[in-house]
C-alpha cells in the first residue's frame, strides 16, 4: 500500500487543492481527499511500524496530478518533412503543399517503404519523449499507410509501443486521412475500398480503438464522412472527427450525430456546431502546436465552447507535417498564450477532458478513489507552474499502473 500525505492535487475541472492525501493499492486509488480527513484504519496503518510492502510518502506539498493525457497524436510515421516546411517559409500553403502531391502523401510513401520493425524505431523515441513529461496515455492514429497492408502495420506498431513503454496507447484508425495515389481522382472508390475491405479487417484484428475521419475540402467530403462513420457504427467502433480545420463543412455536427468522442481542431466551429457537441457530450480537442506550426490566424472560438458547455482537451497532434512536436507542456502554455485559456482550463484539459475524449473517463484522468494510479508527482507547489514554464523540464516522478516507473530529476 502506498501512502501519498501532505500534496497539492488537482480535480477534474483543474482547481488546485492543497494538503491533500492519496492511498494507492493493486494499481488503483483506493482513497483520495483532505489530509486531516484521512480514515482511521490508514492514518493507524501509518502510525505503526508500516508493513513491509508499505510505503509513505510526505510530499511536502508538492503537487500531484493524473498522468497527463494526449489524446490526438499521429506520432507512428516514418521520415520527415522538413523540406516542406522550408516551402511554407517561402509562402507555400499547407493546402497547395498537399494539392502539389506533398503533406500527407509524402509521409505516406516514406512510411510504406519502411518494415514494421524500422517503423517501430523511429516511433519509440517520440512516445519516450512524451513519457518523459508526465504522459501516461497518449492516443495514436494510423493514415500514413491508406492501404490494408500498411494500415494494419501502423496500428500494430503502436500497440507495440505501448508494451514496450508502459505507457496505455489507445488506437485510432484514420484510414481516410488522405486519398491515395493509386486512387487519384476517384476517391470514393478509396472510401468504398475502406469500408469493405479495410476497416472490417482493422476490427477483427482488434486494432483500433476508434474511427477516425479527415473531413475536409483537401480530403474527404461530408457524405464520405458519413458512410465511414455507418460503418463504424456497424462494428460497434466509436468515432473521432478532424473537423472544422480549414473550413467549415458541418463536419461536427455530423460527427455528434454519431455521439463522437470528440471533434479536433475546430477553428472555423460555428454556433450550431457547438450546440450539437454539447448536446452529443463531444469533446472539443483544441491542437495549438498546428494552429502554432501553419501559422493560422483563425483560433478556435474558445467563447463559443466555453457559453455551449463544451468540454475542451488540448493534445499535441504529433505528426511531421503541421505539429513536429513531443511536448504537451509546451501545448499547454501555448493553449493559455494563443487561446486564452486558463489555468484550471488547461490543467483539466489534459487530464480529465483529455480522458473523456478517449472514452477513458471512467478509469483515468482524475484522482478519486476507483480510479487507476497513473499519476504524477510534480517538483512544484503551484499547479500554474505546469502552464507557466515552457521548454523547461521540470522535476517529476511518474507512476503508472500503482508502480513508480519514470523519473526525470528525482523528486521523491
Amino acid at each position: 500500500m502506498k501512502f501519498l500525505l501532505n500534496a497539492a492535487t488537482i480535480d477534474e475541472k483543474g482547481i488546485q487543492k492543497n494538503k491533500q492525501a492519496l492511498v494507492i493499492t493493486d494499481a488503483r486509488i483506493i482513497w483520495c481527499g483532505d489530509h486531516n480527513a484521512l480514515p482511521a484504519e490508514y492514518a493507524a496503518r501509518i502510525q505503526l511500524s508500516h508493513a513491509d510492502d508499505d510505503e509513505v510518502v510526505d510530499c511536502q506539498g508538492n503537487l500531484i496530478t493524473p498522468g497527463l493525457i494526449d489524446c490526438h497524436t499521429h506520432l507512428v510515421y516514418a521520415g520527415h518533412r522538413a523540406d516542406e516546411f522550408k516551402l511554407r517559409l517561402e509562402g507555400v500553403s499547407y493546402a497547395q503543399i498537399a494539392r502539389l502531391g506533398g503533406g500527407i502523401l509524402s509521409t505516406v510513401q516514406q512510411t510504406r517503404a519502411v518494415t514494421e520493425e524500422e517503423l517501430f524505431q523511429q516511433s519509440l523515441p517520440r512516445l519516450l519523449a512524451l513519457r518523459a513529461e508526465g504522459v501516461t496515455t497518449v492516443e495514436i492514429k494510423s493514415g500514413y499507410g491508406l492501404d490494408l497492408d500498411n494500415e494494419l502495420k501502423m496500428l500494430r506498431v503502436a500497440r507495440q509501443l505501448g508494451e514496450h513503454t508502459g505507457v496505455r496507447v489507445k488506437t485510432s484508425f484514420l484510414g481516410a486521412h488522405a486519398i491515395p495515389l493509386e486512387y487519384k481522382g476517384n476517391g470514393q472508390a478509396y472510401v468504398d475500398y475502406l469500408c469493405e475491405a479495410v476497416l472490417p479487417a482493422v476490427a477483427d484484428a482488434g486494432l483500433a480503438d476508434a474511427v477516425d475521419v479527415f473531413c475536409e475540402s483537401i480530403a474527404f467530403s461530408l457524405g464520405q464522412t458519413e458512410q465511414l462513420f455507418t460503418k463504424a457504427e456497424t462494428l460497434a467502433l466509436p468515432i473521432k472527427c478532424h473537423a472544422e480545420q480549414l473550413s467549415n463543412l458541418g463536419a461536427s455536427a455530423l460527427a455528434a450525430r454519431f455521439k463522437a468522442l470528440s471533434c479536433d481542431h475546430l477553428e472555423h466551429l460555428d454556433a450550431n456546431g457547438a450546440a450539437a457537441m454539447a448536446k452529443a457530450n463531444t469533446v472539443a480537442v483544441l491542437l495549438p502546436g498546428a494552429y502554432y506550426f501553419l501559422r493560422e490566424t483563425r483560433k478556435p472560438p474558445i467563447d463559443l465552447l466555453r457559453e455551449a458547455g463544451v468540454g475542451m482537451a488540448i493534445a499535441t497532434d504529433c505528426n511531421p507535417g503541421s505539429s513536429p512536436t513531443t511536448s504537451l507542456r509546451l501545448m499547454m502554455s501555448m493553449a493559455c498564450q494563443f487561446f486564452s485559456l486558463t489555468v484550471p482550463e488547461v490543467l483539466s484539459a489534459v487530464t480529465y477532458q483529455a480522458a473523456r475524449a478517449l472514452g477513458l473517463s471512467e478509469t483515468t484522468g482524475k484522482l478519486a478513489a476507483g480510479m487507476d494510479a497513473d499519476i504524477v508527482r510534480w517538483s512544484v507547489n503551484d499547479a500554474a507552474q505546469l502552464c507557466y514554464c515552457f521548454g523547461y523540464p521540470l522535476p517529476h516522478s511518474t507512476m503508472i499502473a500503482g508502480e513508480w516507473k519514470h523519473v526525470v530529476t528525482e523528486v521523491m
